[in-house]
């Protein structure tokens, strides 16, 4: 891989490399007026992926590439001060989504090989281009995507191994990137370094502020019922949509249960999913509905105990001793509406 490839697929271990070698130090890179530019980059691709959810311009040449890979991580310093889950997910997801277009447009097997083998992921290629790989390797990246040709089921494994398309390679590539740009965020920033960088820190808050309430999503939308009052998984579900990340299905069903349960409109729920990556509004439509008992069944949002076991619990020590969503909200709405009875008192 060469240095147009790191600039358009930055989290690689070449691109640190190539990174860890240059001369520019990160005090130089985010102090000395030579690098505005760079610093101006970096917070210009937070403010895309905020924004937009996409990284518009990708790398042809040398020149720019060096300069994109150098403000990549200005990008992650701004990003990790900040320090917000909401701004987290989207500049991983945006990172992920023009690493994928690149990935789209390698030829050569030798580097897809390569890549997906810094990723963790071997595959192998037969004579039409066509990807095998083992199922492991699959299910970690295809399991948050939703559609039902990712399924396991409906493919056919021999011998432990699947066979994708070129296409299909991409789109799993480009989760495995938004995965390793978001497990590395935030990381720790020096002060000294923290203060050089405030005037671009300053001013991606405050376009986050904008945007999001204090729990990290928008409270655009939730007229029904008091955002404020709803559990911790419920807020990061939310927060997960909004920032274009897919929910696993045992989520979107506790969400989609959840905020039907508290009193939301169907169509309100749908407006939510609408920032999934791969949101399809019939078939969205149509499980709100079965899970609002269209079927003659009206479903419950599951219990903590269940949650924990699905992998979707931010931590019980958030909840304390409450054992499960509804109540958490409806304690917190009694809690609030106390407040605001004594503040009417005074």
């Amino acid at each position: 891989m060469d240095i147009i490839d790191f600039a358009n697929i930055p989290c690689t271990s070449g691109a640190m490399e190539y990174l860890g070698k240059s001369d520019i130090g990160s005090n130089d890179l985010c102090t000395q007026a030579t690098f505005e530019s760079i610093r101006s980059t970096g917070k210009e691709r937070v403010l895309e992926a905020l924004k937009d959810g996409v990284m518009k311009y990708r790398r042809y040449n040398k020149l720019a590439a060096e300069k994109e890979l150098l403000a990549y991580p200005i990008a992650r310093m701004i990003v990790s001060c900040i320090n917000n889950n909401y701004i987290t997910k989207r500049y991983a997801l945006a990172v992920a989504k023009s690493s994928y277009e690149h990935i789209k447009a390698l030829k050569s097997a030798v580097l897809l090989k390569e890549l997906a083998a810094d990723f963790g992921i071997s595959i192998r290629f037969d004579d039409m281009m066509n990807v095998s790989m083992h199922f492991t390797d699959y299910i970690r990246c295809a399991h948050v995507l939703h559609e039902p040709k990712w399924k396991l089921l409906n493919r056919t494994v021999k011998q432990g191994t699947l066979m994708i398309s070129r296409d299909d390679l991409a789109r799993l590539m480009e989760e495995a990137v938004r995965q390793k740009v978001e497990s590395g965020l935030p990381h720790e920033v020096p002060k000294d370094i923290q203060v050089a960088l405030e005037p671009y820190i300053a001013e991606v808050r405050e376009i986050i502020n904008t945007r999001t309430s204090k729990q990290g999503f928008s409270k655009e939308g939730f007229s029904e019922v008091i955002p404020d009052c709803f559990p911790p998984c419920i807020s990061t579900a939310i927060t997960d949509v909004q920032a274009n990340v897919n929910l696993s299905h045992t989520m979107r069903f506790a969400m989609t249960s959840f905020l039907l349960n508290i009193g939301m409109a169907p169509d309100n729920v749908t407006e939510i999913f609408k920032a999934s990556p791969d949101f399809k509004e019939q078939a969205t439509n149509y499980q709100i509905s079965h899970i609002n008992g269209a079927s003659g069944i009206t479903y419950t949002c599951p219990a903590c105990a269940t949650m924990v076991t699905n992998g979707n619990c931010p931590g019980r020590v958030l909840c304390k001793k409450i054992e499960h969503p509804l109540v958490y909200y409806r304690r917190k709405v009694w809690v609030e509406n106390k407040k605001r009875v004594v503040q009417k008192q005074v």
